[in-house]
């Protein structure tokens, strides 16, 4: 009887642990899932970083390019005389600034060719007279029609000689030539008291001031560059030299090569920069940064722009200090600048340190509190 009720209940308790069993499982598991929810939760990511304000302004992207001052065979003046002289005084030295007018030499034209100008003048008055005789004889029918026309033409002859003449500038005495455009004295090949026959070049000068529009400065650029370069652009001239090195001048493109140079495989370029009162003298080696592709755009740090698949972004941050993806495209690399458009805001701050750890949404903090 015993045994039979033992095995009634044998199924029950059995049941009743059972529920029990699963019961505790159960709870445990709720637990467990809670515990991990609120783990979860309080270990969500906060990256740190750092802003700065961005905005638009110009910008462009410069050209690196090296060359010569006053390479340019158009930008030299050579000073010379059309009639022998000799050199009385010489007022200026190799090196030296002058400007249009100011005095250079001074000469003494040779007897002969003062002579030459004398007697053009006393031919003038010889045929004048004649023509006038002549003239007076054919009034009254002494002369012939022939007569009167070799008198006319010799009159004619003898204006003309004398103009030319008087081209030349030959006086007596003692004359001061002077400067015709401003620059620089780039070589003087006379001396103070020498014979100089006509034609002889007795200096040379390079123009250098911003009033002469012809190239001063020669430089080369690399082909590919080239095709960016445009007149007026804006040339930034650096010495290459240890003595020039924090010396510079700002002029403009004046004219763009249309063909490689066959010795430097390189793209001429002429450039107008104002050299009177810098120490960039005729045929000092330089460098030259010319500002290309001129644009307003957003200015961004460099370490500010990432790439991926989808192209170039940045990242700026929300007022819930949320990171916020925004795709750009670079229009102008100028250093550790670039010139980007995109829809950007200029109210948001703009990540430059931690932007490789963020993605669109994320929570950050912003280290140093607000944008820089």
């Amino acid at each position: 009887m015993r045994n039979s009720l033992t095995s009634a209940l044998r199924p029950r308790i059995a049941a009743g642990a059972i529920s029990i069993a699963c019961a505790t499982l159960l709870c445990a598991g709720v637990h467990t899932a809670r515990a991990a929810s609120a783990g979860d939760t309080a270990e969500q990511p906060v990256v740190a970083v750092q802003t700065v304000r961005v905005q638009r302004a110009e910008i462009a992207q410069p050209v690196r390019a090296y060359g010569v001052v006053a390479a340019s065979a158009s930008n030299l003046t050579t000073v010379n005389l059309p009639y022998t002289a000799r050199i009385v005084q010489m007022r200026v030295q190799s090196g030296q600034t002058v400007t249009r007018g100011a005095p250079l030499f001074l000469v003494q034209a040779d007897p002969a060719a003062v002579l030459a100008a004398t007697q053009a003048k006393s031919a003038v008055t010889l045929a004048q007279g004649e023509l006038a005789r002549t003239q007076s004889l054919y009034d009254k029918g002494l002369a012939t029609q022939s007569q009167l026309a070799s008198a006319r033409k010799a009159a004619d002859d003898a204006q003309q000689a004398l103009a030319a003449q008087n081209q030349t500038g030959v006086a007596s005495g003692n004359k001061i030539i002077t400067a015709p455009n401003d620059g620089v004295v780039l070589q003087v090949s006379a001396a103070q008291g020498d014979q100089v026959q006509a034609g002889t070049a007795i200096l040379q000068l390079a123009g250098g001031s911003g009033k002469d529009a012809r190239a001063n400065v020669m430089l080369g650029v690399e082909p590919a560059d080239a095709a960016a370069i445009h007149t007026g652009d804006l040339v930034a001239l650096h010495g290459l030299s240890t003595s020039l090195a924090k010396t510079s001048a700002n002029g403009h493109v004046a004219l763009v090569g249309a063909s490689i140079d066959q010795q430097s495989q390189l793209v001429d370029v002429g450039a107008n920069v104002p050299l009177g009162q810098t120490a960039f003298i005729p045929g000092t080696r330089v460098s030259a940064d010319i500002e290309t592709r001129s644009g307003t755009h957003w200015i961004v740090p460099r370490a500010a722009v990432l790439k991926d698949g989808q192209g170039a972004y940045v990242f700026q941050i929300t007022p819930q200090n949320k990171a916020r993806r925004v795709a750009v495209t670079t229009q102008v690399e100028n250093g550790d600048r670039y010139g980007v458009d995109g829809p950007l805001d200029a109210a948001q701050g703009l990540v430059v340190s931690g932007n490789y750890e963020l993605k669109d949404g994320m929570a950050v903090r912003i280290s140093g509190g607000a944008p820089r």
